[in-house]
């Protein structure tokens, strides 16, 4: 007779998980990948290292597991702007702004999640994180071109991975570790760095999308 587990084990075995997610994006957020060991993730979760293989079979399936459940949450957050009511254009400069004010809040975890060398489990994570933005962002170029606002005969799946690989590109900057020295100066202009990027990056991308009037 194959073993059931009990409600209450089940519980406790996805306590246990949750606690070595929750641990793991704790240290990324302070260092990055390099610096959430296994062993240092054991210790924030309060268990023995090789209680972290028993859910996970290496690091590199742990940091994207991670990358998958964070990244989940901004796609949510697109997805819910994009599928809301008003014009298109609207839309997309309201969803870069949101990903890149959201991304500046937790500058080492974004920058990890967006542009830190990693293994390749967890570059194919990233593809995955940049499909499911470029898919939301898509949603929005064929809304717009259903209401007459970009052209008919731009190709979506292009004018996405516009869109999504520029505001991405914009944020390595302002997130990346070598800037920590003015990471004060950045945090008192962090208002302007978003409306910044938020507005080049969709003026660029409405420049090839709207009509322009000379």
């Amino acid at each position: 007779m194959a073993y059931r587990q009990t409600p209450a084990v089940q519980a406790r075995l996805e306590d246990t998980r949750n606690r070595i997610l929750k641990a793991a994006r704790s240290l990324i957020s302070e260092g990055g990948w390099q610096q959430a060991q296994v062993a240092s993730v054991a210790h924030v979760a309060g268990i023995a290292t090789g209680t972290v293989y028993r859910y996970f079979a290496s690091k590199a399936e742990l940091f994207a597991e991670v990358l998958s459940m964070v990244s989940q949450r901004e796609v949510d957050v697109i997805t819910a702007i994009a599928d809301a009511e008003g014009l298109a254009s609207t839309r997309l400069h309201a969803a870069v702004k949101t990903f890149v004010k959201r991304a500046l809040r937790n500058p080492r975890l974004a920058y990890a999640l967006i542009a830190e060398p990693c293994e390749p489990e967890i570059d194919a994570a990233r593809l995955t994180y940049r499909a499911a933005l470029s898919k939301a962002i898509k949603t929005l170029i064929i809304q717009g071109q259903e209401a007459g606002e970009f052209h008919s005969d731009v190709d979506t799946n292009i004018a996405a991975s516009v869109i999504v690989g520029g505001f991405m590109e914009g944020l390595i900057g302002p997130l990346s570790p070598l800037h920590h020295t003015q990471q004060h100066e950045q945090s008192n202009h962090a208002e302007g760095v978003v409306e910044q990027i938020a507005t080049q990056t969709c003026r660029s991308v409405r420049l090839s999308l709207l009509s322009e009037e000379t």
